[in-house]
């Protein structure tokens, strides 16, 4: 019992965070990819979301990893487009992170070829596509000769 003058505050020990399952995930969010330092913010961006979503470090480096490779294609090879960051749910609750990577270059030419490991069109090393195809768990591509192209891509958080 408090003495007159004073207050008391009940606690049941130290609050812990929302376990990931159940928080609600953030609302899509998108980014420009049309400067050198927007490739950094998406980097950060998609650093931030792959926390949120509750990946652990490695699945974290993955997908930064494969978010920085394809915004990069969108800035390089086809002269700038946005980066689409949304949380699917599956229905048995597992949370994931989708990337939608457009731009509204002249399309991939040769698609089959460019995800072959060493094939590039520039100085890179050849393992930008691929590489990304690799590191997450679905991966589309929508592209033709002056449509632009479409990535998208979704890992999934281990349960």
């Amino acid at each position: 019992m408090a003495l007159p003058g004073e207050s008391t505050l009940a606690s049941h020990g130290p609050k812990r965070p929302a376990r990931a399952e159940s928080r609600r995930p953030p609302a899509p969010a998108t980014y420009p990819v049309r400067t050198e330092e927007d490739l950094l913010t998406v980097r950060h961006a998609v650093r931030a979301a792959t926390i949120a979503v509750g990946f652990g470090l490695v699945d974290q480096t993955r997908v930064v990893t494969a978010a920085s490779e394809l915004a990069r294609n969108a800035y390089v090879h086809g002269g700038g487009g946005t980066v689409t960051l949304d949380y699917p749910r599956e229905p048995s609750g597992r949370r994931g992170l989708r990337l939608t990577v457009k731009d509204e270059g002249p399309g991939i030419a040769d698609l089959e070829a460019a995800l072959t490991d060493g094939f590039t069109t520039g100085s890179g090393l050849g393992h930008g596509l691929g590489g990304a195809r690799r590191l997450m768990d679905e991966f589309t591509v929508r592209t033709g000769p002056g449509e632009g192209t479409v990535v998208v891509v979704t890992r999934w958080a281990v349960r």
